[in-house]
């Protein structure tokens, strides 16, 4: 089953509370909170309260958006502050970042650093019972399909998972292909529509990216387990937009039969 969601940092201007109404409007089944202004890194009494916010209201916490950051020490919270967050915010998975270097800047020793942390977190965050997975995203280890692959084989440990999102400029194909590589340790999805025109980015409305996201979705849901597809990256951080892509988004899962507008996975969460 995949169930719609929303980054709560894609309004990081608006409170809880009004995320969590926005969400509800949306028909949408849960938030993946963030670690830097709604659900700050530590602060557990927030992180129970914003939780408890999310269930009364009907919705599910998909994960906890942490930006603790594999391998480093600066300006990198302790994972101990991040997991305590976490379980109060009753989040089944914690998101990190697989370091801060990109996979063709980091040297064989750095890489063995980021491996050893994501080995101890995954390791942590399991006597919690919480599961720990890798943001896909540029700028670190997982900014290929090649290197995150060789980043989970590296780390080989059955709690750590993976985030996907399409890498902005790849072709629709290679983008399949990589996300095809990583079902077996798939997480939740983050879901957006970039194009990309002289070398601009611009966001588009999601309804705009069907003819590659039914094929992502369909992917996704060969998948082992239950996940959410998120919400993020809204056009002109607009909430009316937010509004028209959770239509857009419950109707291709309602319409692949993929999960009914409004269902939340309750078993087989991927952990």
């Amino acid at each position: 089953m995949i169930c719609p969601g929303l980054v709560s940092i894609s309004f990081r201007n608006l409170e809880p509370q009004a995320i969590v109404d926005l969400c509800v409007r949306g028909g949408l089944a849960a938030v993946e909170w963030g670690g830097d202004v709604h659900v700050p890194h530590g602060d557990v009494d927030t992180a129970y309260a914003v939780g408890e916010a999310t269930v009364a209201a009907g919705l599910s916490v998909a994960a906890y958006g942490s930006y603790y950051r594999a391998g480093e020490v600066e300006d990198n919270p302790d994972f101990a502050a991040v997991l305590a967050s976490a379980q109060a915010l009753r989040a089944p998975v914690v998101r990190v970042w697989a370091g801060k270097r990109g996979s063709a800047a980091a040297d064989a020793e750095y890489r063995v650093r980021v491996v050893q942390d994501l080995c101890r977190i995954a390791g942590l965050a399991a006597s919690a019972d919480v599961a720990v997975a890798c943001e896909f995203h540029g700028g670190t280890l997982t900014d290929t399909h090649e290197s995150a692959l060789a980043l989970y084989h590296e780390v080989d440990h059955a709690n750590l998972l993976a985030y996907w999102q399409p890498p902005v400029g790849l072709p629709p194909e290679s983008c399949r292909q990589g996300l095809a590589a990583l079902l077996t340790r798939l997480s939740n999805l983050h879901v957006f529509h970039w194009v990309t025109e002289e070398g601009e980015r611009r966001r588009e409305p999601l309804a705009s990216g069907r003819a590659v996201w039914e094929g992502y979705l369909a992917l996704a849901h060969k998948a082992p387990g239950d996940r959410y597809a998120l919400l993020e990256f809204v056009r002109d951080d607009s909430p009316e937009q937010l509004l028209a892509d959770a239509k857009t988004l419950r109707a291709w899962l309602s319409h692949d039969g993929h999960a009914a507008a409004g269902k939340h996975p309750t078993e087989s969460l991927p952990r």
